[in-house]
């Protein structure tokens, strides 16, 4: 991680669970990391988790990656006050309950593609704008999920797998992109199995069901960003011990 000292990382969704983790463990590996959330103030008092002379590398924005003028206005700041992006992690995403032949109109199902797919994908095109401005080899982060690889059995979750699977292929679209650009910047999925998260939390206790901690994935995202600059990883698989998916 030592090229990445002193360099810009961004967070989406880091309010809590694997965002969270992820700014904290970027901060205190020496990147000056902007959260980007709708509840910023608590991305603010993740600072006070941190030890002292990481806190003042967190910054919180406020985004709301559904909305495309947030991400156009947030993006331009984080390069007005910070000079620019070298990592994105685009952790932002939502669960909705969804059957694709309910009827109970659109809303639900654009809501899950606006922020795990649009957002996502606008976030990306904005940091890219900022590492070609600067000639910066960077590096751009999906958190995708096993969702993103296979469609399981699980009712009213329906359009939640439909987009990782477009992540999945958004993933090596972007880097299709990135090789004719003639760019060295790195696209990499990583797809973790269940994780512990406020969205499903108690799982584990109540079923005896594996899960991984916010902090699997926060090591994840630190181990692709540590590797060598002519080492991509594609696709990351974490799974608990145990899982049956």
């Amino acid at each position: 991680m030592d090229r990445w000292k002193g360099k810009v990382a961004v967070v989406t969704g880091a309010s809590s669970g694997i965002g969270a983790a992820i700014a904290k463990e970027l901060a205190k590996a020496g990147m000056v990391t902007v959260g980007l959330a709708r509840r910023v103030q608590r991305i603010e008092a993740l600072a006070d988790q941190l030890p002292e002379e990481c806190a003042n590398r967190l910054h919180a924005r406020r985004c709301d990656v559904s909305k495309e003028q947030d991400i156009y206005e947030v993006f331009a700041e984080i390069r007005h006050r910070f000079g620019g992006i070298d990592v994105l992690i685009n952790n932002a995403g939502i669960v909705r309950d969804t059957l694709l032949f309910a009827d109970d109109g659109s809303e639900p199902l654009r809501d899950i593609l606006n922020v795990n797919v649009i957002g996502l994908t606008l976030c990306s095109r904005e940091a890219l704008k900022s590492m070609k401005e600067r000639s910066v080899d960077g590096h751009i982060i999906h958190i995708n999920s096993i969702a993103g690889h296979k469609v399981m059995n699980f009712p009213q979750m329906n359009m939640y797998a439909a987009s990782k699977h477009a992540v999945t292929a958004i993933t090596e679209t972007m880097r299709n992109e990135l090789r004719e650009m003639k760019t060295r910047t790195k696209v990499t999925s990583i797809s973790p199995g269940t994780v512990k998260t406020e969205i499903i939390p108690n799982l584990e206790e109540s079923e005896g069901f594996p899960m991984l901690q916010s902090e699997d994935i926060a090591a994840a995202v630190l181990y692709v960003l540590g590797t060598p600059p002519h080492v991509q990883v594609h696709e990351l698989t974490i799974k608990p011990v145990g899982e049956q998916f």
